[in-house]
């Protein structure tokens, strides 16, 4: 059974634990302290009780693997320039079997000591050496030139001597390699030994990073295949890139023969890159094959474009299909999607560049883009095959990248069929021209190449009619198929040099098939109704090369976007528009009836009677506001026609009165009242001036009296609004101008009517205790009364002398001082006796 112990007992013995356990936290936390100390770049930090003062380690500015690595690089570089120096000065000194024998042994003993180091663990040494044993192949191959084959062709014999060293360092490397990973395995096997023998299980517990053993895990890692030397490899393949170009050169080969070359080894490069695991033969296999085959691809694309015939364009198109198949192995065979995409991008672009140019030597200048949009939609065929998803994206984006070009270049002549007939605003009625490019071409030239423009377009447009069947950016699609087909359709008249009459007819067509299109119902409505004003723009500019095709054209479009108002959606834009047109006919009408611009304004009012009436009906719709901005415009417009005669003038201005009197009757349009009043003032301003009536009063007043009765109305409703806001703009408005007048006026007549008025407005106010005309009618009448009085104060003060103005000033400013004083002896007096209050 256990013994339990009394309650004493077990409390002395829990009290002497605790007391071990204090203990034992004191001693840690003295060590931790030393150590935090210890660790701080500060001075010597203080020492550990019961032990010496411990000195920080000199922390060092390089690391060791940097100054290994630079003192092998620098043994490395001396060693090679000594070499140099002994191949190309002193072993002149020596016989045939001398040179031989010292550059044979130099050479075999640089070549075979990294086997001896990489068995002793020296990879770095080992790297150096090998470095300085590849310099010396070189120099070997220079010394067998000199001595032995002085009369071969220099570019020749480089050649053959890169190609020869390229398969040597490669042999070497993988001899190496081969001879030296028994040895090595050895050598890991060994250290790992040695590391679990000398390692305790509870040392390496304390070691970060420390792994345990294969043995121990159970797990079994995977040996990455790594050549002990990394430099004979990569320094093969660089050797590599001489050879065909080299070759070419000691040939004198053309242009032709210099791009194969520069094409085969970017393929070689791309194989080596795509096949060898080694990281740094494939950076240096990837810079040769982008260099070399960007060149390459480069100077074959020069070839094709200058080529004279078909068959000089065949054959720069063998070239660049050569680089094509080259960039589209590489995509199929990459690992990482981008670059596969980018591949396979680049690909696709040369291949349409290669049988491109085929094409376009053997047809006019005219189907050069046709022929290149043709085998870029061909590229779309990849999109359903079962190739990787990168490559047939890739080549997708090269499809589209080509049909943009080809889109891009077939846009100047639809601006021109667009933008052109704006030339006619300076020449209306000046005769129809014969063809519809004549239309269109009054003041810029056609492109020379633009007869194929429509089929670009409709290529185009038709790719993506197909292509939007499932696809993800169909929105995108569905707006810019129908504006392609728009562009052929509106460069088509002037590309096949229709008729004039056809080119009006085919636009006319295309407005309607626009609006057409945008009332569909489920369909974007915004694109189409602009292309549809676009459309009706053009044409209504294009009609004014002759009286009825204008009058026509006008009246066909007023009431076709009319019509299309009454569709959901389309009235906002299309209801105005409607509008507009029907002002340009009434405008064209009154030209062709040889009226004078001020007798056809009163023809162009009938557009705001028709907005006004319209907005009234539709006062709900969304449709209201734009009818009533484009009935507003309209009136605008016909006010400036009327500018050169002040009768019209003023008897239009009252008819837009009347009109905007009529819009402000409706609840929602109160504020309107307002330009009513004012287009009435202006009315009846322009009829006085007309009449050559200059008193000012016959002005104001007209103004005054609707002013003051709106005033009375406002107060009777509302009492608190005050006599300023009441009648404050209408006193003023006549009171003020006759009181400048008067101060003019040498008569007396329009003095003494001004005072008569000024006193009565004054009486009125004191009457009913208004301040406005108590206050506007009392400042009239004084200075009224000292307008008459001016003289007499004149003459009084020609006959004071002229001492008498300053002194009375003088007097003036010290009786103003004097009170000044007295006020402020006052208030000081005020203080004192609040003080003696305390």
């Amino acid at each position: 059974m256990t013994h339990i112990p009394p309650p004493a007992e077990e409390l002395r013995l829990l009290d002497a634990e605790l007391r071990q356990l204090d203990a034992r936290r004191t001693v840690l936390l003295a060590r931790r302290a030393w150590l935090v100390a210890a660790l701080q770049p500060v001075a010597a930090p203080p020492a550990p009780p019961h032990r010496p003062q411990a000195v920080p380690a000199r922390r060092p500015e390089t690391s060791a693997p940097g100054v290994q690595n630079l003192l092998l690089l620098l043994g490395g570089i001396l060693l090679t320039v000594a070499a140099v120096a002994f191949t190309v000065v002193s072993w002149g000194h020596l016989g045939i079997a001398g040179r031989a024998l010292v550059l044979g042994a130099v050479t075999m003993a640089a070549l075979g000591a990294p086997v001896l180091l990489l068995g002793r663990g020296l990879r770095s040494t080992a790297e150096s050496v090998a470095g300085l044993g590849l310099a010396l192949t070189v120099l070997d191959v220079y010394a067998l030139h000199e001595v032995a084959l002085p009369d071969t062709d220099g570019p020749g014999y480089a050649a053959i001597a890169s190609a020869v060293l390229a398969v040597v360092w490669a042999a070497y490397g993988l001899a190496v390699g081969t001879l030296n990973r028994p040895a090595a395995h050895r050598t890991d096997s060994t250290r790992a030994g040695e590391r679990t023998d000398t390692a305790g299980a509870g040392e390496r517990a304390n070691i970060p990073g420390a792994a345990e053993p294969e043995a121990t895990t159970g797990i079994r890692l995977p040996r990455l295949p790594r050549l002990p030397l990394r430099l004979p490899l990569p320094t093969a393949v660089a050797a590599a890139q001489l050879p065909l170009l080299l070759w070419a050169a000691a040939a004198d080969a053309g242009v032709r023969t210099v791009t194969a070359a520069l094409l085969v080894t970017a393929a070689f490069d791309t194989l080596v890159a795509l096949r060898i695991p080694v990281k740094s033969v494939r950076v240096v296999a990837a810079v040769g094959a982008y260099g070399l085959g960007g060149w390459g691809t480069l100077a074959a694309g020069w070839l094709s474009w200058t080529a004279s015939g078909p068959s000089a364009a065949a054959r720069a198109a063998a070239l660049l299909l050569l680089a094509a198949a080259i960039a589209l192995a590489a995509a199929w065979h990459v690992s990482k999607p981008n670059a596969a995409t980018g591949l396979a991008l680049a690909g696709g672009l040369i291949t349409v560049a290669a049988l491109g140019g085929v094409l376009r030597s053997a047809l006019p200048d005219d189907w050069t883009v046709p022929g290149h949009l043709a085998f870029g939609i061909a590229l779309l065929a990849a999109v359903r095959t079962r190739w990787p998803d990168p490559v047939r994206r890739g080549l997708a984006w090269a499809s589209g990248s080509v049909q943009a070009v080809a889109v891009v270049w077939a846009l100047p002549p639809a601006a021109i069929a667009l933008l052109g007939p704006v030339g006619w605003s300076e020449r209306i009625w000046s005769g129809a021209p014969k063809t519809a490019r004549d239309a269109v071409t009054m003041d810029v030239p056609w492109p020379a190449a633009a007869a194929t423009a429509p089929i670009v377009l409709a290529l185009v447009a038709g790719v993506l009619v197909v292509a939007v069947r499932g696809a993800a950016w169909r929105p995108q699609a569905l707006i810019c198929a129908p504006t392609l087909a728009w562009a052929t359709v509106l460069v088509l008249p002037a590309a096949l040099e229709l008729p004039y009459v056809a080119g009006l007819l085919v636009q006319g067509l295309t407005t309607v098939a626009a609006l057409a299109y945008a009332a569909r119902p489920g369909r974007p409505q915004a694109p189409p109704l602009l292309l549809a004003l676009l459309t009706s723009l053009g044409l209504a500019f294009l009609s004014l090369a002759s009286e009825g095709p204008t009058l026509t054209v006008l009246a066909a479009l007023a009431v076709l976007f009319a019509a299309a108002a009454w569709r959901p959606g389309l009235g906002p834009v299309a209801a105005p528009a409607s509008l507009a047109y029907t002002t340009a006919l009434a405008c064209a009408a009154g030209g062709s009836l040889g009226w004078q611009p001020q007798h056809t304004a009163l023809l162009v009012l009938v557009v705001p009677v028709g907005a006004a009436l319209l907005a009234a009906r539709l006062s709900d719709s969304s449709v209201a506001v734009p009818v009533e901005v484009t009935g507003a415009v309209a009136g605008l417009l016909a006010i400036a026609l009327t500018v050169t005669d002040p009768p019209m003038l003023a008897l239009v201005l009252a008819l837009c009165g009347v009109i905007a009197c009529g819009t402000a009757v409706r609840e929602d349009r109160r504020p309107v009242g307002y330009a009513a009043a004012a287009l009435f003032v202006l009315a009846t301003w322009v009829r006085l001036a007309a009449w050559d009536v200059g008193p000012p009063e016959a002005y104001t007043l007209p103004v005054t009296v609707p002013a003051l009765l709106v005033g009375a109305l406002r107060r009777r409703k509302d009492p608190q609004v005050s006599s300023w806001t009441a009648y404050g703009p209408g006193l003023s408005a006549t009171l003020v101008p006759s009181l400048f007048a008067a101060w003019g006026d040498a008569h007396w007549s329009r003095p003494l009517l001004l005072g008569v008025a000024a006193l009565l407005v004054t009486l009125v106010g004191a009457r009913n205790r208004l301040q406005a005309p108590l206050v506007l009618g009392g400042t009239v009448l004084t200075l009224d009364a000292l307008h008459e009085l001016a003289p007499y104060i004149v003459q009084v003060v020609d006959a004071l002398p002229r001492w008498v103005p300053p002194a009375l000033a003088g007097l003036l400013l010290l009786a103003l001082g004097a009170t000044y004083e007295q006020r402020i002896r006052d208030a000081r007096r005020v203080r004192e006796v609040l003080g003696r209050m305390d």
